[in-house]
């Protein structure tokens, strides 16, 4: 071998050796971070795209979620799948739209207490990913993908559950004559809703009073008791929606009233958590999420909270009903204080944490959700270009690009009938967030691409059965 020759191939060794070497050495938390980082996902309930203090709310305090956003990334452009409850929870839990796993319906918009369906044992949950590769998994707070055994979360991926399994309005036991007067002074007795831990019911009525610090606290122990391993835990509150309870603490507390003491209370839950992975050494090796279901449920006036420049709110195909307020946090992986403006939505958050785990997305199936990873750690471009708005099974709306096109527009909730649209509403959305200016008549170019992009997804779509139809078993 010529001694040049030589010299390169010493060198190559040497180089090899070296890398192997830094690797040897590198923490041990490093490396975990790099491969397979704990993914906690916060999900508030009826929450607005205005009612944080880093959004744009005036006298709403949230100095936890605001250091969220310094410390990580805020999201501007980031969508539900829908505009209610269940549906949503389903399109965040299997990363596809509700209407490919019947976890939708044009007569029931969410899953109650006398339902019998839930989420299809067919459908691979986030839970279910995560847990293949080696992760332990929990479910703390509200479900609503079904409450009878099948259906609950430790039949769906999750080790353990603590919750209500559904919303917390449900099992109303107040007199009816009182109408919507027992919101505005909402006592626990109304409501005979019920605590679970795992399969079996602890606590009934739930006090919802306390409910928020408890769903922390459990959040903090199961941290603390699987800090040695990979961990996924989903905490969805079930504040802010109506009725509203806070602790004694927060009672009080916010210039906003009952809702923003509920607010704050959520929000003191997100910093305890931070400190806890922090302490714990954890939290460079944690991605932690937050984000709302739907937008705010208007028609409850101050018991609902605020869309800040975005029309509607939940139940909606309106941006004010699915754009919802979104941080991602991840020191030393996620550029502190970084905005995104790119496209994004909750189902993407199912694909990205799987790609971040080293897990597999189901290949046999249509997955919504995209990979955010270059989002989160190079402020790149979103493979996302596409959002579709649904209600029901009814395709209302699609957005491509900057573009907003309504096909059908309805209130939220009232009696008005769905108003067909042809040629559809169209919006320019980075112009015009707040859907005031349509301006279809100058370009009918854009409502033919939208109008093509519609059929296509719809072909995607096979029709299923509606879980939200099933009757409660006799």
């Amino acid at each position: 071998m010529k001694r040049s020759a030589l010299t390169r191939y010493k060198s190559t060794i040497f180089a090899f050796f070296l890398v192997a070497l830094a690797t040897l050495l590198l923490p041990v938390n490093d490396i975990y971070a790099a491969s397979n980082p704990n993914v906690i996902v916060i999900y508030a309930d009826d929450l607005g795209y205005g009612d944080l203090a880093c959004f744009g709310h005036p006298t709403i305090k949230t100095p936890a979620l605001d250091q969220m956003a310094a410390e990580g990334m805020k999201f501007t452009q980031f969508y539900s799948a829908a505009p209610v409850c269940t549906p949503s929870r389903a399109a965040l839990i299997t990363g596809r739209y509700p209407i490919r796993s019947g976890m939708c319906s044009d007569k029931r918009r969410v899953l109650f207490p006398n339902s019998g369906g839930g989420i299809p044992a067919s459908e691979v949950t986030l839970a279910e990913a995560l847990k293949a590769t080696g992760y332990q998994t929990a479910c703390v707070g509200k479900w609503h993908l079904g409450h009878l055994p099948p259906f609950l979360p430790t039949n769906n991926g999750f080790d353990s559950y603590l919750g209500i399994p559904y919303s917390n309005d449900m099992d109303r036991i107040a007199d009816r004559k009182l109408g919507r007067s027992i919101f505005l002074k909402p006592e626990v007795k109304y409501w005979n809703v019920p605590l679970m831990r795992d399969t079996e019911v602890i606590e009934q009525p739930a006090d919802q009073t306390t409910i928020t610090k408890r769903y922390t606290e459990e959040t903090i122990r199961l941290i603390r008791q699987n800090k040695q391993q990979p961990f996924f835990i989903y905490l969805a509150h079930n504040m802010p929606h109506v009725p509203l309870f806070r602790s004694q603490e927060f009672q009080d507390k916010s210039r906003r009233g009952l809702y923003g003491d509920v607010i704050e209370e959520i929000d003191w839950s997100v910093g305890q958590i931070l400190d806890e992975l922090k302490s714990q050494g954890l939290d460079q090796n944690t991605i932690v999420w937050f984000c709302s279901d739907n937008g705010p449920w208007l028609i409850f006036d101050e018991q609902g909270g605020s869309a800040g420049l975005l029309r509607d709110g939940k139940g909606s195909t309106w941006e004010g009903g699915m754009r919802e307020p979104t941080l991602a946090w991840w020191p030393g992986h996620i550029p502190a204080g970084s905005v995104s403006q790119e496209l994004g939505s909750t189902m993407d958050i199912y694909t990205t944490s799987i790609k971040l785990a080293g897990g597999t997305v189901p290949t046999d199936r249509v997955v919504d959700g995209v990979d955010l990873t270059s989002v989160l750690l190079e402020g790149g471009n979103s493979p996302r270009d596409e959002m579709v708005y649904y209600r029901g099974t009814k395709l209302m709306a699609i957005r491509k690009g900057p573009w907003k096109a309504h096909f059908i527009t309805k209130p939220a909730y009232g009696r008005e009938p769905f108003q067909e649209h042809d040629p559809p509403v169209l919006y320019h959305l980075e112009h015009d967030p707040s859907e005031k200016y349509d301006v279809a008549k100058d370009h009918p170019d854009v409502i033919k691409t939208l109008k093509t992009a519609a059929e296509q997804h719809r072909k995607t779509v096979k029709p299923v059965v509606s879980q939200l139809e099933i009757p409660l078993p006799e």
